[in-house]
């Protein structure tokens, strides 16, 4: 009777032991998942990058006059030529510049900073008209990259007064509703209560 008893004690003690080691990997697997999870997420969205948000044509004429002083600097030449610049200005977010952090136990991605639009790309297509050379100061293809440069530049200068960088900031809860998308894709959720949001985006958000 004895042995009867102590055999049930020990497979009640057996299976007590099996079933806290199999709850214990079990929660330890899930962690590990969850952890994966987070880090998937994350660098998901980090991947992304660069996001266009608002894209702007150009149209400018940009004269270009250079001049080279000679022989003791009594004598001078001037090149110079008129440049059409066509250029495509790309406005956007640097997606690595969001501040995210994983909230493993509610499977939540937390959203706290997101970067200021910003100049992504400017794309130049410049055409020559009216190019005259000096008689000792002509083009050279290192003109032609300093041409390149500062058209590029010209154009920069131009975009804070288009009112594109404006235009990229309302897009700005776009932006987030894409990352959004990408933290539900493996059932997370994105948390951005952190962020400020204006009335008109939140009325958006409620409909």
């Amino acid at each position: 009777m004895d042995s009867l008893i102590e055999v049930l004690l020990g497979l009640v003690l057996g299976a007590i032991i099996m079933y806290w080691l199999f709850t214990f990997f079990r929660r330890k697997k899930d962690k590990e998942l969850t952890m994966h999870q987070s880090t998937v997420i994350l660098d998901k969205i980090k991947s992304v990058c660069k996001l266009v948000s608002v894209e702007g044509d150009f149209a400018e004429i940009y004269r270009y006059e250079n001049i080279k002083e000679g022989f003791m600097h009594i004598l001078s030449s001037k090149k110079k030529a008129l440049v059409v610049i066509n250029a495509k200005a790309h406005i956007g977010y640097d997606l690595k510049k969001i501040k995210l952090t994983a909230d493993n136990e509610h499977k939540r991605i937390i959203l706290t900073d997101f970067p200021e639009p910003e100049i992504l790309s400017i794309e130049p297509d410049l055409q020559f008209y009216d190019i005259k050379n000096g008689l000792f100061n002509s083009f050279s293809p290192n003109d032609l990259t300093e041409l390149n440069k500062n058209a590029t530049q010209h154009i920069r200068d131009k975009i804070p007064e288009s009112g594109l960088i404006d235009s990229a900031k309302n897009e700005a809860l776009q932006a987030v509703l894409l990352i959004e998308k990408i933290v539900e894709t493996i059932g997370w959720k994105l948390d951005y209560s952190a962020l400020e949001i204006s009335n008109r985006d939140k009325q958006f958000i409620e409909s």
